[in-house]
């Protein structure tokens, strides 16, 4: 039975009655696309449908803090840490601007950590480090999110994830001006008003893009592992892949890298200028039938360069 013979209702009561993976099996259906129909059936309707729950099993969350997106068909541009200082963009900004422009994802996804916060860290400053001001983050954080939105296709949804620098700006205002709660200009969104906050972004219920979870060396493991699907976060800037198998299928543990240079100024004293097992990069995540492809990562071979498909690409 094909998906298009299998009217609303139908679907629906199998969904209800049986949950996602019977439903897939009933109907032949691979189960990105059941989720597709779940989701646009949920907008069209106005309301959830949930599987019946197993004793063990959390309901389903609908909340403003998370972002649904539906992918059939495309790429999804995955990059975050930048850290944005004054001064001339990283290598990796540089191509993340350029991958966007040429590959015309579906959405582009800021993944935390786009401001830095070097003024209002919860850490004291080191001796008399010279740290640029709030509003001099701003401004460049401001001109950065710019240059990647210009480059975003027409139709691109443009997501950003907060991440703990983020969370720094109105962290701060809130503990030491709470009267100023509303205001026009205390939220860092109100500095970015192209890009949709939230605190993760779920893609056809199969990928699940935060800033972080778990902590570690091994983090990209325990993150698809204690996450049941795959999951794309930043915050540690190892950029890497770790793919985990089991009954139900592959999934994968992603770090993106970080789109700041390793070696800026921004991180020498924080490092006490130690060796750093970090990467400078980007995530590309390809979707068939609304299906994960393999993921693949951007990386930072020089200045001028990076490395992509056993290649390198000049940017």
């Amino acid at each position: 039975m094909t998906v298009a013979k299998v009217p609303d209702d139908e679907f629906i009561t199998l969904f209800e009655t049986h949950g996602p993976h019977e439903t897939a099996r009933r109907l032949n259906m691979a189960m990105p696309k059941v989720a597709i129909r779940r989701r646009n059936l949920e907008r069209k309707l106005e309301r959830p449908i949930n599987g019946p729950r197993h004793p063990n099993s959390l309901p389903a969350q609908h909340h403003p803090h998370r972002i649904q997106l539906d992918i059939g068909e495309g790429v999804v541009i995955i990059g975050g840490d930048a850290h944005y200082w004054p001064g001339e963009p990283s290598t990796a900004h540089r191509a993340f601007v350029q991958f966007i422009r040429e590959m015309k994802p579906r959405a582009v996804i800021a993944n935390g950590d786009m401001f830095d916060g070097a003024r209002i860290s919860r850490h004291p400053p080191i001796g008399w480090a010279q740290t640029p001001t709030v509003k001099q983050e701003l401004e460049v954080v401001q001109d950065r999110m710019q240059e990647i939105a210009d480059a975003c296709p027409r139709g691109c949804r443009k997501t950003w994830p907060l991440g703990n620098h983020d969370a720094r700006y109105e962290s701060k205002i809130a503990a030491t001006l709470p009267e100023l709660a509303e205001v026009h200009g205390v939220s860092l969104q109100d500095h970015m008003p192209l890009w949709e906050p939230c605190w993760a972004v779920w893609i056809n219920d199969e990928v699940v893009v935060k800033h972080r979870f778990r902590n570690g060396i091994h983090a990209t493991y325990n993150n698809t592992l204690h996450a049941g699907m795959t999951m794309v976060t930043g915050h540690l800037h190892s950029q890497k892949i770790t793919p985990f198998t089991d009954y139900r299928g592959t999934r994968y543990g992603i770090d993106a890298g970080c789109l700041a240079d390793p070696s800026a100024k921004a991180f020498t004293d924080y490092t006490e200028d130690g060796p750093k097992n970090w990467r400078s990069g980007f995530a590309v995540l390809t979707f068939r039938d609304g299906k994960l492809l393999m993921p693949e990562l951007v990386t930072v071979w020089d200045e001028g360069h990076v490395q992509w498909r056993g290649d390198l690409v000049a940017v």
